[in-house]
């Protein structure tokens, strides 16, 4: 299945300041996740995000807050699964009300929040797309665990290339150069 603009919303989960530095690729996967927002921001999608328990954790990375700009209004939760977070159930049920039945999904921890936010998602009947190199884990060997787990779920485990060619679908239009800084 390909992404679709009118179908699909971006997820980012708990990109927080006192997380990311013990995050395997840690910096491949913040330039990832801002290449998703660009992504939304030429498409449109709706975005949502969440912090882990900010006052611990403290806030989004101040690198994908500039990228966000307007768009950084995170929820913030205490359940690991974003969907267990009422806000956040809320606000995606209101996107599948619109249409809105494709979530993207970027974040840390791969085999924490993100598996158990795309299990949830997965079982209330979302499709769910995985940037596999916008998620991290602080050890590897858990990141690849958690894709093998949540593409056995049923989850489309890609790239983030991936995701941003399905959306783009042709070469020579405005979307396509507005994304062609974040295509390495």
């Amino acid at each position: 299945m390909f992404v679709d603009k009118d179908r699909a919303f971006l997820v980012i989960v708990d990109m927080q300041e006192r997380l990311l530095p013990a995050i395997y690729n840690g910096d491949e996967v913040v330039e990832n996740v801002k290449s998703l927002v660009a992504l939304a921001r030429t498409y449109d999608l709706p975005l949502v995000l969440t912090e882990q328990y900010p006052k611990g954790l403290g806030r989004t990375v101040a690198p994908l807050v500039k990228e966000l700009r307007d768009l950084y209004k995170p929820i913030e939760k205490m359940t690991f699964s974003c969907v267990g977070e009422p806000s956040f159930k809320s606000r995606v049920f209101d996107l599948r009300k619109e249409g809105r039945d494709q979530a993207l999904v970027a974040g840390i921890e791969a085999h924490v929040c993100v598996y158990q936010t795309v299990a949830h998602l997965l079982m209330e009947g979302w499709e769910v797309h995985l940037a596999a190199d916008a998620v991290g884990s602080r050890r590897q060997e858990n990141h690849l665990r958690a894709l093998d787990l949540v593409g056995s779920m049923g989850a489309m485990v890609k790239p983030t290339e991936t995701l941003i060619f399905e959306m783009l679908e042709r070469a020579g239009t405005s979307q396509f150069k507005a994304m062609m800084p974040y295509i390495k």
